[in-house]
């Protein structure tokens, strides 16, 4: 059974930091592209950074510069690693995984593009 798990969620300060955990079971990442998307309610799911195959990343602008992402295909886990949070980074952060690359890259939009999802973590950034 395929199954991605996203961890690492909870309550920031603004400024703070957090690193979220997406653990892939029941297959492997090597040919993957892996996002990672947000979503508050009553908007529409953003896709806020990849990581493809080869491993070059994309990020969206809102969080150029603060958060890193990586992946570590031995563990089959991917990582967000989420610095100078800030209150409008309050969201559930979803990952994702699709074998679509565009000139060997990895695409953020649309979200359809992605097949298999984990269940969401919850970031709250609040003082």
């Amino acid at each position: 059974q395929l199954q991605l798990v996203e961890s690492g969620g909870g309550l920031a300060q603004p400024g703070g930091s957090l690193r979220l955990s997406c653990a892939a079971s029941g297959f492997t990442l090597d040919r993957y592209a892996i996002g990672w998307f947000r979503q508050t309610p009553g908007k529409e799911r953003e896709g806020i950074t990849c990581i493809s195959r080869t491993g070059t990343t994309n990020y969206a602008d809102s969080v150029k510069g603060r958060f890193t992402i990586s992946r570590d295909n031995a563990k089959s886990t991917v990582y967000l690693q989420m610095d100078s949070l800030k209150p409008e980074d309050t969201a559930v952060y979803y990952c994702a995984v699709t074998e679509v690359h565009v000139f060997s890259k990895c695409v953020l939009r649309p979200p359809g593009l992605y097949n298999y999802w984990g269940q969401g973590t919850q970031v709250t950034v609040s003082s």
